[in-house]
């Protein structure tokens, strides 16, 4: 690489520089394959090597990362892979709608919003009685809308938290799981479990499901019922059929807020039958109070891989 230009940025506190590293250096060498630059530190400074756009790019996104170290005093390789995808897209600046903190768990940890995308679902939920949040695994749809649901729980907004998912095979038979109904659905129901159990404690989640105030329960239970003054999360609402979708969503009571995630693209009915949730989009999306909120690829925040698997599948699915 013919090397066109030069930055050289002053970095005074050991601190902050030692996390903009990253453990083994892995930070800069997220910077350097991104932007195609050589990263020299020494001394307190740090120097940009690289063809003239890329080190401007470069020399942005590695201020906004310092920017975040001094706000909130911690980075990750997440934060700052997306740091850098807003770089690219010349809206860096849009990085500090994220500051709000959402809730804690039961540990502190702080829950915030972690992509824009994120922030647009939040604010919708906090806007809307009804909110779709559609989008592919690992952009937080289920967790944040549980978070949201536990913080009007704390706050007496709403009296009970109701959480369903239908009961659809991904490739098993629920017949051949040993026990009764419960324990043959409790393997379907296990991850809103989990995150139950990270936001409240399993001692706080167990008492409050005890007295009927948080309910996790099949889809099919939903029937016949009308849910006031609630906070009621639908999950992985790909699965379920058109005539599922109106029973669940006719379920809405007086004072209550409705949320249903899904990913168009997992749908595990049979083969011809119409997914609920598309056929939901089609039918609701002009009503006033229901909104539609999209999440992409960039909005993943697992593991990084994760994002470029779901990058792989789309390209596939568009060659097909």
């Amino acid at each position: 690489m013919t090397l066109e230009n030069e930055v050289i940025l002053a970095i005074n506190n050991e601190e902050t520089l030692i996390k903009l590293h990253g453990q083994y250096d892995e930070n800069l060498k997220i910077i350097e394959n991104e932007f195609k630059v050589s990263l020299l530190s020494r001394d307190g400074t740090l120097k940009i090597l690289g063809h003239k756009d890329d080190t401007l790019k470069a020399e942005r996104a590695i201020k906004k990362i310092i920017k975040v170290i001094l706000d909130s005093g911690q980075v990750d390789t997440q934060k700052i892979s997306y740091i850098i995808q807003l770089v690219k897209k010349d809206e860096e600046d849009s990085y500090d709608k994220l500051n709000g903190i959402i809730c804690y768990t039961h540990k502190g940890k702080q829950i915030r919003c972690k992509t824009l995308g994120q922030e647009r679902y939040v604010k919708s939920i906090e806007k809307n009685e009804v909110v779709f949040g559609i989008g592919p695994a690992g952009t937080g749809k289920t967790y944040l809308a549980m978070a949201m649901a536990v913080k009007a729980f704390k706050r007496e907004e709403v009296s009970r938290i109701i959480l369903t998912r239908p009961a659809v095979e991904a490739g098993e038979k629920l017949g051949f799981l040993p026990g009764d109904l419960q324990d043959k659905v409790d393997p379907y129901l296990r991850p809103l479990y989990d995150a139950l159990y990270d936001l409240m404690g399993s001692d706080a989640f167990l008492r409050f499901k005890e007295k009927g105030l948080i309910e996790v329960a099949p889809l099919a239970y939903m029937r016949g019922r009308t849910l006031d003054d609630s906070f009621i999360i639908l999950d992985e609402a790909q699965n379920t059929t058109p005539e599922q979708m109106k029973m669940f969503l006719t379920r809405m009571g007086f004072s209550s807020k409705v949320i249903i995630t899904g990913d168009v693209t997992q749908i595990d009915l049979p083969i011809g039958k119409i997914s609920g949730l598309s056929k939901a989009e089609e039918i609701l999306k002009d009503i006033p109070g229901i909104d539609f909120v999209y999440l992409t690829k960039e909005d993943v925040v697992r593991h990084k891989l994760v994002q470029k698997i779901i990058e792989a599948y789309e390209n596939h699915d568009q060659e097909k």
